[in-house]
């Protein structure tokens, strides 16, 4: 299920039969995939699927079997000098609660070589966080600021969050995402999210990767994915109508039934019910089931 347009652009990261086994159990089974500069990317899959050991992957944090690379490099053989220009931020829990706000700054100062300091400062301007207030004593608000500070004042090429926002409320994770967006991204910056509340990123996604079971079932630009499937919620007289023209999932709630197709006509759909593009959710729904098409 791969859009095969290939952007010009070299890639950022490129894999090619990525592959991983702990022990006799293969957790990736032979991924290829490139993530080209300047695009965000959505990294999906359910707990176990193997986006975790994708992103270790990527970040020389595990060897792998098959070829990796991150801005032209082996990133298990030279993650050093990689790590001058990738950044990797997990959630917000990962905060270490027992620093000061300033101690958290310079530890990052020493820990990697493209951290400001001083733009972390300047992001917190106009916030109640205090460079000597514990982390742990912040409220879920103001350590979202400061997660988003620290994000922010890393110049890094590849930006690597993983589920960034995790345990904060819904209203502190859409202004995240938002400053991200506005005020980080930039065409030679790239950044790779994995997430559980798919929905709310769908906005600021150029592209999706979905991982079911360490296979990657789908990659393709957002574009691609409004114009390739359909929703249908079927009226019930045309229920053997639209089952004929194979709908990759169905499923009947409250007396209705659903169903996503890939692929198919719309003018074919459009007499058989309500039609609409399912949403990032919807097609995580759909797509991850075992044995779905």
């Amino acid at each position: 299920m791969n859009d095969l347009a290939q952007p010009s652009a070299a890639p950022i990261v490129s894999a090619r039969g990525l592959r991983k086994h702990f022990g006799k159990t293969e957790i990736l089974h032979g991924l290829d995939f490139d993530i080209p500069p300047g695009r965000i990317y959505g990294l999906v899959g359910h707990n176990g699927a193997g986006k975790t050991t994708t992103l270790n992957a990527i970040l020389g944090l595990t060897s792998y079997e098959g070829t990796v690379r991150v801005l032209g490099e082996d990133p298990f053989e030279k993650r050093a000098r990689l790590m001058e220009n990738v950044a990797f931020i997990s959630d917000v829990a990962s905060l270490p609660r027992f620093l000061r706000v300033r101690e958290l700054f310079a530890l990052l100062t020493n820990i990697h070589p493209n951290f400001s300091a001083e733009k972390a400062h300047g992001f917190l301007e106009g916030t109640d966080v205090r460079m000597d207030a514990r982390i742990k004593n912040l409220s879920k608000g103001m350590i979202a600021q400061l997660h988003l500070a620290v994000v922010m004042a890393i110049d890094a090429k590849l930006l690597v969050l993983d589920e960034p926002t995790l345990g904060l409320d819904i209203t502190y994770r859409k202004r995240f995402y938002r400053r991200l967006l506005e005020d980080y991204m930039t065409e030679e910056r790239t950044l790779l999210i994995t997430t559980h509340q798919v929905d709310e990123i769908e906005f600021m996604l150029s592209d999706i990767m979905f991982i079911r079971d360490g296979d990657l079932i789908l990659h393709m630009q957002m574009e691609t994915v409004s114009t390739r499937y359909s929703q249908l919620i079927v009226d019930p007289a045309n229920l053997a109508a639209a089952q004929a023209l194979g709908p990759v999932y169905e499923e009947t709630r409250f007396g209705q039934t659903a169903m996503v197709f890939d692929g198919v006509d719309r003018e074919q759909l459009a007499p058989l019910g309500q039609l609409s593009t399912p949403t990032l959710s919807d097609l995580f729904v759909a797509l991850m089931q075992r044995g779905a098409k």
